[in-house]
């Protein structure tokens, strides 16, 4: 859209900077809020997620990166066969850590009860407890199932939506006002279908990011669809960290507890 009264100027057209002006403003009126940057200082907790691709060639220097980020909990989704080789380097930062099925959280602070949250057929969701210096913070990390493709049906996102009612489910029945919930969702916080997952929450980039945030494909991201979601705590920043070599960025944010 940016592009557009570029093009008008170049052109040197009246028509056409007349004809660009209404869908600039709707544009504007729509997405320039999250163009302004709204980070601001402090925080107590840094929370930092990522995606880091079950065919990651590299995946201790990936673990290796993500250690040496400042987070107080990192979070990982997509760990597959690869999870033993992710363990060891954060070990030596985080002490504390719980893996259930393909996801794991690693954090400076002791982790208490944790469990797996039935999502899907497989383990790709889990909460903890987190006891953090000011108290404790559940957090919830999720791997929502991919948009699939079929020849016949096209396009369906089925799994994915179910696993999000499911999860919904898990975040209205949890009883700790403070609560984060991190992953990847394989869809935007415009979609609608994972509303019972985010109208309960509020986005950490949305209220203190600076930009859209986008996170995939991280060689030349167009979406946002990995998210630092709360509610009961408030962000103070949010930002997306340099590439590794899984096919997302790694997203962070500090939060204010």
């Amino acid at each position: 859209m940016p592009l557009l009264p570029l093009c008008a100027l170049v052109r040197r057209s009246a028509t056409a900077v007349v004809a660009v002006v209404p869908p600039a403003l709707i544009w504007c009126s729509l997405f320039g809020w999250t163009l302004l940057d709204k980070r601001a200082d402090g925080g107590d907790l840094t929370v930092v997620a990522h995606n880091v691709d079950e065919h990651n060639p590299h995946p201790v220097r990936t673990a290796r990166a993500l250690a040496a980020s400042g987070a107080d909990v990192l979070a990982l989704e997509e760990l597959g066969a690869a999870t033993a080789e992710y363990e060891p380097t954060p070990a030596g930062t985080y002490p504390y850590h719980t893996v259930r099925g393909t996801v794991g959280l690693w954090s400076r602070y002791p982790v208490g009860a944790s469990r797996t949250v039935d999502i899907a057929p497989w383990p790709r969701a889990l909460r903890a407890v987190v006891r953090t210096p000011k108290g404790p913070v559940t957090v919830f990390v999720a791997h929502l199932p991919s948009v699939r493709f079929s020849p016949i049906s096209g396009f369906t996102a089925a799994a994915r939506d179910a696993a999000a009612h499911r999860l919904g489910a898990a975040l209205r029945a949890e009883p700790r006002e403070r609560t984060v919930l991190v992953g990847d969702f394989n869809g935007t916080l415009d979609d609608r279908a994972l509303s019972a997952v985010t109208s309960p929450l509020r986005s950490a980039q949305s209220e203190a990011g600076a930009g859209f945030g986008l996170t995939w494909p991280a060689s030349f991201p167009v979406a946002r669809i990995d998210h630092i979601l709360v509610r009961g705590v408030d962000p103070r920043s949010s930002w997306t960290l340099p590439a590794t070599d899984s096919d997302h960025l790694p997203v962070a944010a500090r939060l204010k507890l």
